[in-house]
């Protein structure tokens, strides 16, 4: 082909791409879209093919005849039961949290600060994601360790820390997620009409009713937004829960049926998570929390 043929034939190609914008971002997308259904979906594929083998109890061999054995367990063995809700309740707790905290720290980023003071306050919420996860789970443990420094300041007011256990790991959490909810509670708050809050003072809404009746409404859907990553980051967890506590988590129950090795077990477990997850997101997007994102 001479080089005014191919450059004639790029010309119509590109043409024909600018008047089809939904094939020329089909094309764009066709990539990234391949490898998400390769790597991810063929993942889960693999997880649930996993999830229905056995194992054999005396010689530790899988077998590969699907059945619904590990889901029967899953369901009829109450330590999994209760493993499962005392993981849901963790979450749920480190989300409420993280919302009744970043709301007041938002705010005043958001409808209070200056605008330096406010670019000082996104540099610290943003700076302890900055370092490493392990390594800030790691100095907890340090911190509230029986020889902390916790528990070292707290001794002459004759206060104990809470220590490592359910409580000490419940702080940890929260401190670890609440940036990632301080953040979409902060944009929420940022795109809220001056106008509107105006408006509600000239109705004679006082601050209590404008919260209630103005704010609150309009950044539920952030609130929302940020109990996704805050929920299911708690929910998924294991290093964190078993450096400060020894009580058992679905993470970590997961992570033991790897290592005896009962692989067809852990992935029956690992689709407890994504099943609440996949719930919550629904709720989220119900609730209008993408929009938020």
């Amino acid at each position: 082909m001479t080089p005014a043929l191919a450059g004639s034939a790029r010309r119509r190609l590109a043409a024909a791409l600018h008047r089809r914008p939904r094939l020329r971002l089909g094309l764009l997308l066709a990539g990234p879209a391949g490898w998400l259904v390769i790597a991810y979906l063929g993942s889960l594929a693999i997880l649930f093919l996993n999830a229905g083998w056995s194992r054999d109890p005396f010689t530790g061999l899988v077998h590969r005849d699907w059945t619904l054995a590990n889901f029967g367990q899953l369901v009829t063995n109450p330590l999994y039961r209760t493993v499962a809700l005392r993981t849901v309740g963790m979450a749920i707790a480190v989300t409420v949290t993280c919302a009744l905290l970043a709301f007041p720290i938002a705010y005043y980023m958001a409808r209070v600060a200056s605008p330096r003071v406010r670019g000082l306050l996104v540099v610290a919420v943003l700076m302890p994601l900055w370092s490493s996860y392990l390594i800030k789970a790691y100095s907890w443990r340090q911190i509230l360790s029986n020889d902390g420094v916790l528990n070292w300041a707290l001794s002459p007011l004759g206060i104990h820390g809470p220590g490592l256990n359910e409580v000490g790991l419940w702080l940890v959490l929260t401190y670890l997620w609440l940036p990632y909810m301080i953040l979409p509670v902060f944009a929420g708050l940022e795109r809220i009409p001056t106008s509107l809050l105006e408006a509600s003072a000239d109705l004679g809404g006082r601050g209590l009713m404008t919260f209630r009746r103005v704010i609150l409404p309009l950044v539920f859907p952030a609130l929302v937004a940020g109990s996704i990553f805050t929920f299911s980051l708690t929910l998924g967890d294991y290093i964190a829960p078993s450096l400060i506590t020894t009580t058992q988590f679905i993470g970590n129950v997961i992570l033991a049926n790897f290592g005896v090795p009962n692989l067809p077990l852990a992935a029956t477990l690992s689709l407890v998570p994504l099943v609440i997850v996949t719930i919550y997101l629904l709720i989220a997007r119900r609730l209008g929390a993408f929009e938020a994102l």
